[in-house]
C-alpha cells in the first residue's frame, strides 16, 4: 500500500490517545463537586453528560470524513484546540464561582454547554487516530495497532478520573486546568511530530473508486457487524458505570462512601483489565474476527458473574475477567472496520463506528438505570444476553471468512 506511512510515528496517535481520554474522564470525577459548587441539582449533572455523547454521536462521523478530505492532522489540531479552549473556559467558570456562585441560569448554561462542546471536539480523537492508525499498518497486521491505541485509551480511562479526584481535593478549578492542559500537551506533539497525509492521493484513490463503493453510514453493510459490536461493548460500559456505584450499595449492603469506594474499586478492576487484554493482543498475531470472539465469550462470563455474586472480593474479580473481553473486543472492532473499507473511506468509517460509541452511552445509562429498578441483576443480565448475540453473529462471520481463506475466494 503506498499511501501508508511509516509506523514509527503511531507512538504519537497512542500518546493523543491516551490524554484526550485523561481530559474527559476527569470531567466524570469532579462533575459531582462542581454541580454543587455551582448550586445545581444532581440530575443537570447527567443532562451535562448527555449533551456531550449526543454532539459526539452526531460529530464523530463527520470529523472522520473531513479528515479523509482535508488529511489527519489537520483535523486533530483543529479539534485538540477547540477541545482546549472550552476546557479552559470551564476551568475560569469554576474558578470565578469560588469567590460568587454565579445565577443558576448562567452556571446551567456554562456546565451543560461546555460539556457538549467538549464531546463535540473530543469526538474526533478516537475518530482520527483510528483511522491514522489504518492509514499506516498495513490490512491483516492491524488488530495489535488498534490494541495499542486502546490500551492507551484504557490507561487514561483509570488514569484521568485518579488524576483528577486527587487535585480536585485540594482545588477543583485546578483539576479543570489541569485537564485543558492535557490536549495542549497533545497539540504540540502533533504539530511537532506528526506528518500530514496526503490528501490528494486520497481524493485520487476516491474519484477512482467512488462508482464502485457506497457512501460510508450507518447501513453500510461493510460495517454491520463492527457497528453492532461497538454498541454492544460500549452499551456494557455504560451500564457498568451507570450502575456499580448502586450495586455495591444494594448487593454488599454498604454505606454510600464504603459503595462509593467498592465502585471505584470496581471500575478500576475493569480498567486494569483492559489494559491486560489490550497488552496481551499487541504480542499475538490473529484475525480481528478470532479476538472479537474470544472477547465476547469471556465479557459475557464476567457480567454474568456479576449478576449472581453478592461478596466484594468474586464481585472485583468477575469485573476484570468483564474487563479483560471488554478489552479484546474495542481493538477487534477497530481493525475490523479498517481492514472492510477502502484507504480513502478510513476516517468516515472510523468516524461513523464512533458515533455508534456515542449512540451507546446515551442508551445504555438510560437503559442500566431503568432495568436496576427491576432488579440489581437484571442489567447484567441484558449485557450477558446482547454479547451472547454478538458471539454468534461474530462465529457465523468467522465461519464464512477461514471458509473463503480455505477456497481462496475474497470476501
Amino acid at each position: 500500500m503506498s499511501s501508508l506511512q511509516s509506523t514509527s510515528h503511531l507512538w504519537v496517535l497512542n500518546f493523543v490517545a491516551l490524554v484526550g481520554t485523561m481530559a474527559i474522564m476527569a470531567f466524570v470525577a469532579v462533575v459531582g463537586p462542581v454541580v454543587r459548587l455551582l448550586g445545581l441539582a444532581d440530575w443537570h449533572a447527567g443532562l451535562a453528560l448527555t449533551a456531550g455523547g449526543v454532539l459526539w454521536m452526531l460529530a464523530a462521523s463527520r470529523w472522520g470524513r473531513l479528515s479523509d478530505r482535508v488529511g489527519r492532522k489537520r483535523v486533530l489540531l483543529i479539534s485538540l484546540a477547540a477541545y482546549a479552549v472550552t476546557y479552559l473556559v470551564l476551568a475560569i467558570s469554576v474558578d470565578a464561582a469560588l469567590s460568587r456562585t454565579p445565577a443558576i441560569a448562567l452556571s446551567l448554561t456554562v456546565l451543560v454547554g461546555t460539556r457538549a462542546l467538549v464531546g463535540l471536539f473530543y469526538a474526533a480523537v478516537p475518530t482520527v487516530t483510528a483511522a491514522s492508525v489504518a492509514d499506516q499498518v498495513a490490512p491483516g497486521k492491524r488488530a495489535s495497532a488498534m490494541a495499542k491505541l486502546g490500551a492507551a485509551n484504557a490507561v487514561g480511562l483509570v488514569a484521568g478520573p485518579v488524576l483528577a479526584g486527587w487535585i480536585a481535593m485540594y482545588d477543583i478549578a485546578l483539576a479543570l486546568y489541569a485537564a485543558a492542559l492535557m490536549p495542549i500537551l497533545a497539540l504540540g506533539l502533533i504539530a511537532w511530530k506528526m506528518p500530514e497525509t496526503k490528501p490528494e492521493t486520497l481524493v485520487q484513490h476516491s474519484k477512482q473508486s467512488s462508482s464502485t463503493r457506497p457512501v460510508i453510514g450507518f447501513f453500510d453493510a461493510r460495517l454491520r457487524l463492527p457497528l453492532c459490536a461497538v454498541f454492544v461493548a460500549m452499551t456494557a460500559v455504560a451500564v457498568t458505570q451507570s450502575t456499580v456505584g448502586f450495586l455495591a450499595i444494594d448487593r454488599l449492603a454498604q454505606s454510600l462512601s464504603e459503595g462509593a469506594k467498592t465502585a471505584g474499586y470496581a471500575l478500576t478492576a475493569l480498567g486494569a483489565g483492559l489494559i491486560l487484554a489490550q497488552t496481551l493482543m499487541t504480542r499475538i498475531e490473529w484475525t480481528p474476527t478470532r479476538w472479537l470472539l474470544i472477547g465476547s465469550l469471556l465479557a459475557s462470563a464476567g457480567f454474568g458473574s456479576i449478576a449472581l455474586v453478592s461478596t466484594a472480593l468474586p464481585m472485583l474479580c468477575a469485573f476484570s475477567l468483564a474487563g479483560v473481553g471488554m478489552g479484546f473486543v474495542r481493538p477487534a472492532v477497530q481493525a475490523l472496520t479498517a481492514d472492510s473499507v477502502d484507504a480513502h473511506e478510513q476516517g468516515a468509517a472510523a468516524g461513523t463506528v464512533s458515533s455508534m460509541q456515542g449512540f451507546s452511552m446515551i442508551v445504555g445509562p438510560l437503559a442500566g438505570t431503568l432495568l436496576y429498578r427491576i432488579s440489581p441483576s437484571a442489567p447484567y443480565l441484558l449485557v450477558v444476553i446482547l454479547l451472547l448475540l454478538l458471539a454468534l453473529a461474530v462465529w457465523r462471520y468467522h465461519s464464512v471468512e477461514v471458509t473463503n481463506r480455505r477456497t481462496g475466494v475474497i470476501s
